[in-house]
């Protein structure tokens, strides 16, 4: 086994450090001390939390310049796609968590019966897991790992995160980051390694496991946590769909595509990975994406739309749905061009579902296209997928394209947009079908990262109850009579007069400091509608 990983550049492929692997000793050293942090700091008020977490977002913006630097020499991202791709949704989250995470985390009063519950509150409140264990990927390092980290923070947990073996730099810039908030000591831990440090940090056993990768490495962690077993959430792959229809603003939608599709070199897990077109605007829409592929710039010049490969393994996989694809029929915008790390986009048509690259996460610079006739084999082919992340829908007619989107079979969708809805920090983000399951993002994300306990108290003086001991026949009639009383048919006053004799097991009720309960629960029968 490696004792340590050299951390290379995606620029220009120089070293940028030799890190040691963290042992499995190390772990449960670390995970001793999360434990004991993430108890002070779920005993922390949430608006204390809330307002120690924000300041990351003046030592993000202090050095914004420096991390878009130290992003861009680990990913190859263009800086441009460092600041809107990795940083402002960090910022954007954080915003948001600021404003909502005191609300959101609020204990619930819940009403009563006044009858099955006389003089008796109850209420909900989500409390934090404890130590939240996060493994975050190679292609969006600082925004995929901070996101859970910070939603893990907000909700009282503790975290130990791993980033992948290719940005371990990002790992040391978040923590120098998160060192300069005033957090108790070991709430946040990073580790360094691969597959088996990710192995050793699920098998000390974190109260929750958080994951983003491919299917394979969903399957893999989920088995592992399955064996202790800790409740695991997967953000995974995706085959994202965009159905783009005759009557759709067809430059607006090209433009899209283009982003869509190739932003960070495709590298992006909610990438437009299947075109699907109208047969009406097929061969116009078509001419349109190779004039538009072919003006866009590669490099890190002054210009640059797409960066460097992050990891030259992906290539391999590139290469291959795209030479499977040519030999099954389908057309290219160009031949597949990489130089040095730097690929070239190419746009292929003609495609069918039986080629790969319709089938399997391609995570590059390929935009398979393919016509369709009606808008049920839209919706049809766009589902004949094993993916469902996100979507995107193209038309004037938006009460036809949202009635598209609430047919598809994903998590995520968009009507005129792409991508950007992801970054919308109010709505839950996460996949359906191999792309995962679990949410992060908005409320139901900030509450994924804790667990609910229920309460009910009672303030009757009671010395028992009608649903106690002792049972008996004449107990069966009573409860018998109390069902048909609040569920059965018939006004209130006919339940009333058919079960009169059973409900005199409640008049207890009415003693003591029970009584003026009695007294508003029938007051509330007689005013009922159903009266």
């Amino acid at each position: 086994m490696l004792a340590e990983l050299q951390a290379i550049s995606a620029l220009d492929e120089r070293v940028l450090g030799t890190h040691p692997i963290t042992a499995l000793a190390e772990i449960k050293r670390a995970m001793s001390a999360a434990r004991i942090a993430a108890d002070t700091w779920a005993a922390t008020p949430i608006a204390m939390r809330v307002a120690l977490l924000s300041d990351l977002i003046t030592a993000i913006l202090a050095d914004i310049d420096a991390i878009t630097t130290t992003i861009m020499s680990v990913t190859g991202k263009v800086k441009t796609e460092v600041l809107l791709g990795e940083i402002y949704p960090v910022l954007e989250l954080l915003r948001y968590y600021k404003k909502s995470a005191e609300r959101i985390l609020a204990p619930c009063p819940l009403s009563t019966s006044p009858l099955a519950f006389p003089n008796a509150s109850a209420q909900f409140e989500r409390r934090p897991y404890g130590v939240v264990g996060i493994i975050s990927p190679w292609n969006f390092p600082f925004q995929l790992t901070l996101s859970p980290l910070l939603t893990a923070l907000f909700s009282g947990n503790g975290v130990i995160f791993k980033t992948s073996e290719l940005s371990i730099p990002v790992g040391e810039l978040i923590m120098q980051l998160v060192n300069r908030i005033d957090l108790p000591t070991g709430l946040i831990q990073h580790i360094i390694g691969g597959a088996e440090t990710g192995e050793h940090l699920i098998d000390c056993r974190p109260d929750l496991v958080f994951v983003t990768g491919g299917v394979a490495t969903g399957r893999a962690i989920m088995a592992r946590a399955a064996q202790h077993p800790i409740p695991v959430i997967l953000e995974l792959g995706g085959k994202d769909a965009m159905l783009v229809f005759d009557d759709a603003n067809l430059t607006r939608a090209c433009n899209a595509a283009m982003y869509g599709a190739f932003s960070n070199s495709g590298q992006v897990c909610v990438s437009i990975e299947r075109l699907y077109v109208q047969q009406g605007c097929y061969s116009q829409f078509v001419r349109m994406l190779q004039e538009a592929t072919a003006k866009l710039t590669v490099g890190h010049g002054t210009e640059g739309d797409l960066g460097a490969l992050t990891s030259l393994d992906q290539y391999a996989v590139v290469e291959a749905h795209y030479q499977d694809a040519i030999a099954k029929g389908a057309k290219a915008s160009s031949p597949l061009q990489k130089q040095g790390r730097y690929l070239h986009p190419v746009v292929l048509w003609d495609v069918t579902h039986d080629m790969r690259v319709m089938r399997e996460e391609t995570f590059g610079a390929l935009l398979p296209v393919m016509a369709f006739g009606t808008e049920g084999q839209a919706i049809q082919l766009a589902n004949d997928s094993d993916y469902g992340l996100n979507a995107s829908i193209w038309s004037t007619d938006i009460h036809r394209a949202e009635r598209v989107a609430k047919q598809l079979q994903v998590g995520n969708w968009a009507v005129n947009d792409v991508i950007k809805n992801i970054g919308h920090a109010g709505l839950p983000f996460g996949g359906v079908k191999n792309s995962g399951f679990g949410r992060y993002h908005g409320a139901e994300g900030l509450r994924n990262f804790t667990y609910t306990v229920s309460g009910l108290t009672s303030r009757s003086e009671l010395n028992d109850e009608p649903n106690w001991f002792p049972y008996s026949d004449l107990r069966y009639l009573q409860m018998r009579g109390f069902i048909d009383f609040i569920f059965g048919d018939g006004f209130v006053w006919q339940r009333i007069a058919r079960n009169w004799q059973a409900l005199q097991a409640f008049r207890g009720y009415a003693q003591s400091n029970a009584r003026q309960h009695w007294e508003n629960f029938l007051i509330f029968l007689f005013r009922r509608r159903d009266y």
